[in-house]
């Protein structure tokens, strides 16, 4: 039954996207069928088959380590602020996960610099340039934004921007809606691991996975929007000028864009958390309160919400995406709410949230692994801002094409997480 509704999923996943394409009669079906064949036989290879589950857990194990190995160098400059455990002033954000960020971001930026990243970007882009039949500096961006984030991954083909199709640009946008950065990664287990190293290293394997799976959906969603247009360019280099002149600029560019990345996130959590805090209030003590509506809410939902809030009403417009990638019927208002708060705020507040109602017990199991990889990818409206304003920056002459390509993007990156849920929902 869940492998039947999770088919269903994909069909009007499918459906939506071509739905909104701009040459319907053009959509290139091959290219559909191949992607998710792709994403199938990766979720069967990374969740079912032994040996290849347990590299993804290797590697899962290694992001865990990497927290320890962030911890003690938070604890050397912050004392017992940092320390989470007895003794300790228990979880502060500030001074236990954004720390963690910092430290990957400078990591990330040494193995790129020493090559490793790039044999992986390179190994990946191939996979799916020659299955998918698409250009070069396509599928370079899109394993790219497997490993380092939508702002780092357009580096990578920047040589290649100024003469992209729309097509092109559209993929390349998408590509960096439907991941995450390795740098936040880390961020994402500690919240939904908590202090249970077994529970970092589950989610830790999750959302490797979701990743890796959401690279070719995304690029299946893009080519269906906009359908390309003659032959691709296969030519794959990626341009080395943003990596640094030696071993110790590499680290500190990458320790620097970490700094920034972790000051810009726990200002974004501040404001928005106190903007959600003022929309509750005026919600629920002013039209809940007015109209009664808090009592009915309260009733209606048996206690899992007690008033007229915004976690409700995203909840309820998103609780249909939720029904169609799998999300059992108990869990559907709330994994609704994870959805909204992802695309109207950040994948941040919503993976906060998802540990928080995991931690509580709110969220079956299935319902927590689906939505991990729902909420995994940039797509949300701030991104769209960030997409036009960086790659303007690389391509000047392409920003009229990004501005009209940017909403367009985000709702191609959303269906592209959705088609990874709805896959990993009926494998996992």
């Amino acid at each position: 039954m869940e492998v039947l509704r999770g088919m269903f999923g994909l069909l009007v996943l499918v459906g939506c996207a071509w739905l909104l394409s701009v040459d319907r009669r053009r959509a290139p079906w091959k290219l559909v069928a191949i992607g998710l064949g792709l994403q199938l036989v990766l979720a069967l290879l990374l969740l079912k088959v032994p040996g290849a589950y347990r590299a993804v857990e290797a590697v899962a194990l290694f992001f865990v380590r990497l927290i320890g190995f962030s911890e003690a160098g938070s604890r050397f400059v912050f004392g017992p602020l940092a320390d989470a455990g007895a003794g300790g002033w228990g979880f502060v954000f500030a001074f236990q996960v954004l720390p963690s960020i910092i430290f990957f971001s400078a990591l990330s930026s040494l193995l790129y610099y020493l090559g490793v990243l790039q044999w992986l970007v390179y190994a990946f882009a191939w996979v799916m340039r020659r299955t998918m039949g698409l250009s070069g500096a396509e599928s370079l961006a899109a394993a790219a934004n497997v490993f380092v984030g939508q702002t780092e991954a357009p580096l990578a083909v920047r040589p290649y921007i100024a003469g992209m199709s729309r097509s092109e640009i559209l993929a390349l946008m998408t590509g960096g809606m439907a991941t995450i950065a390795g740098a936040v990664l880390v961020a994402y287990i500690i919240m939904l691991g908590g202090d249970s190293e077994a529970d970092r290293l589950r989610f830790g394997s999750h959302l490797i996975t979701a990743s890796i799976l959401s690279a070719p959906a995304a690029l299946v969603m893009a080519k269906l929007m906009i359908p390309a247009t003659g032959p691709p360019n296969q030519e794959m280099i990626i341009d080395r000028s943003f990596l640094g002149t030696n071993v110790f600029d590499a680290i500190t560019r990458g320790a620097t864009d970490g700094l920034k990345l972790a000051l810009n996130i726990g200002a974004v959590l501040i404001v928005f958390t106190a903007l959600i805090a003022l929309v509750n209030w005026m919600l629920g003590d002013g039209l809940g309160s007015w109209t009664g509506l808090n009592a009915f809410i309260a009733d209606r939902s048996g206690g899992a919400y007690e008033q007229v809030s915004f976690e409700l009403l995203v909840g309820l417009l998103f609780a249909p995406l939720a029904w169609v990638v799998g999300v059992p019927s108990g869990d559907l208002l709330v994994v609704g709410q994870l959805l909204g708060e992802k695309t109207v705020i950040n994948e941040f507040i919503a993976y906060s949230s998802l540990g928080e109602i995991r931690a509580e017990g709110g969220l079956s199991d299935r319902a927590a692994v689906i939505a991990t990889y729902a909420l995994c990818g940039f797509a949300n409206f701030a991104s769209v801002g960030i997409q036009i304003s960086n790659l303007s920056i690389l391509a000047p002459e392409q920003r009229p094409v990004l501005a009209a390509l940017g909403f367009r993007a985000l709702v191609a990156g959303t269906l592209a997480c959705l088609m990874t849920a709805a896959i990993a929902g009926m494998v996992a």
